[in-house]
């Protein structure tokens, strides 16, 4: 065979091998969607966990779902319920190619974020969240906050294969967390509009980030300056 036409088939078949590599990665990869909506009083946190956990989902196609909300029906969606879920997650997940999207959803102050259940309440602080996740040995995580002053979170969780992204600073309100409501202003934004029209999850975010400012702006609320911090191994994995 002449040397240039076996040149040509050699690049063909780098070209095959190369694309099945990228396929192979790409299976191998798996998204595991925890969502929780922590305060129990009101439905717009338990329907905007349920409706994100789908839309993150359906976006990466792989990997395990799991909603608990803090309801009769639905509970119990506590710290202590969070660590077991987590570890049960991170005793199957692959090291190397899977991600965790960790989504959570409720009213939070400059000191964590809130827990409310049928029986107790408590608070969940920045430091507290950062040791159940490690706990879990899951090695890439995305962490997405929906409540007001969830930029607290942002310095004690945010690093290389940590990727936060809060619906707030630390020193604003988010919007929107009326009951009966679908979405917060965040949620709707975010999941809801940003998402479901594709591209890299830094596009999601800015897109997101600049719906929110604009509602915010029309309503004539104070801007919350949503925040996107940490994740530079995670992103890669999610771009693939």
């Amino acid at each position: 065979m002449p040397f240039s036409r076996l040149a040509v088939k050699f690049g063909i078949l780098l070209v095959f091998l190369l694309a099945c590599g990228t396929a192979l990665a790409q299976d191998s990869r798996r998204v595991h969607v925890v969502a929780y909506a922590l305060w129990g009083d009101q439905s717009v946190f338990r329907s905007e966990a349920t409706l994100a956990a789908d839309i993150v989902l359906r976006k990466y196609a792989h990997g395990d779902k799991l909603v608990r909300a803090n309801t009769r029906r639905d509970g119990p969606a506590t710290a202590e319920q969070l660590v077991s879920d987590l570890q049960r997650i991170g005793a199957k997940a692959d090291d190397e190619n899977d991600v965790l999207f960790l989504i959570l959803t409720s009213h939070g102050d400059t000191q964590g974020i809130g827990i409310v259940t049928p029986r107790r309440e408590q608070l969940l602080p920045p430091a507290g969240l950062k040791a159940l996740i490690d706990e879990s040995g899951i090695r890439h995580r995305v962490v997405i906050i929906s409540a007001c002053y969830s930029g607290v979170f942002v310095p004690a969780l945010a690093d290389p294969n940590t990727l936060v992204i809060t619906a707030a600073d630390a020193d604003h309100s988010s919007f929107g967390c009326r009951d009966g409501a679908k979405w917060t202003y965040f949620g709707e934004a975010l999941f809801d509009q940003a998402m479901r029209r594709g591209g890299g999850l830094k596009d999601v975010f800015a897109t997101a980030r600049s719906l929110i400012a604009e509602r915010e702006a029309a309503e004539g609320f104070p801007p919350s300056n949503p925040q996107m911090a940490g994740g530079e191994n995670v992103l890669p994995l999610l771009d693939q």
